[in-house]
């Protein structure tokens, strides 16, 4: 895969107050690559209605997600919005395919990851899928944090252990906004390129089921999650959902009127 030039410009795109990258699949992949060879210290968010709302309502996470490297525009909400607002053909680009190319890429290419986050059982899982699907994927490591705050001593660990393993990425798993909080405390501290995909290990695991490919391809993954998840999900999509709009719905109104004048 040609490598993307590093001082290329990067253009974003203002999702109710958010920078969301301008970017295709293949510059998105190539761009993270070219981060990855040089092991340089950079961060990606994966943004859907809910980081962007929640970037609007929290000042600390909306720091995060401006200061990131790579902001993608996970959710359909934010690539229409996109769209809507001149970027035409602006694709979804989500966790869970985003770390699936990645790794059928690097398996290409004899490269290695790292993995973070989720139960030791799903990451054993997931392991054993991603070494049966890419023979030539190296897995240099993989961590299962527990569900508390690691010491200082415990999180030492964690940074020399990655940096150590000679992996160019690392996929976070932790759940927005924890891995997010978390790849910012780790920028240049980690010497790779650090990528949350949320429910992403779950799902390839396979333990937990993604919604059907059309509902996927339709912008209605969410209601498929909500419907499995009803109890933890409710308020993240019928709430913050309902924000998106109506903060999208004023920033197009100025965005319109300020294009007639």
């Amino acid at each position: 895969m040609p490598e993307v030039n590093p001082q290329k410009p990067r253009c974003t795109a203002d999702v109710i107050g958010s920078p969301i990258d301008v970017l295709d699949w293949d510059g998105a992949l190539r761009q993270i690559h070219a981060w990855a060879i040089e092991r340089e210290s950079r961060y990606v968010c994966i943004c859907n209605a809910h980081s962007v709302v929640t970037a609007r309502q929290d000042a600390n996470f909306g720091e995060i997600i401006r200061n990131a490297d790579m902001a993608t525009a996970d959710g359909a909400p934010v690539a229409w919005l996109m769209r809507r607002l001149g970027h035409a053909g602006q694709q979804r680009i989500n966790g869970p395919d985003l770390m699936w190319r990645y790794c059928e890429d690097a398996a290409r290419r004899g490269e290695s990851i790292f993995l973070y986050g989720a139960s030791q059982a799903t990451l054993d899982a997931l392991v054993e899928r991603l070494q049966t699907t890419f023979p030539g994927l190296g897995i240099a490591g993989a961590i299962s944090p527990p569900y508390r705050a690691l010491t200082p001593q415990e999180d030492a660990e964690n940074v020399e252990r990655i940096n150590a393993s000679g992996a160019g990425t690392v996929w976070v798993s932790l759940g927005c906004p924890k891995q997010e909080q978390w790849m910012a405390a780790h920028h240049g501290r980690i010497h790779a390129v650090m990528i949350g995909v949320g429910a992403a290990f779950d799902y390839h695991a396979g333990t937990l089921r993604r919604a059907p490919l059309w509902m996927q391809r339709n912008g209605l993954e969410w209601l498929y999650r909500l419907c499995s998840e009803p109890r933890r999900l409710w308020r993240r999509y019928l709430v913050t959902n309902t924000l998106f709009v109506m903060h999208a719905a004023r920033q197009l109104a100025c965005h319109h009127l300020n294009h007639r004048r």
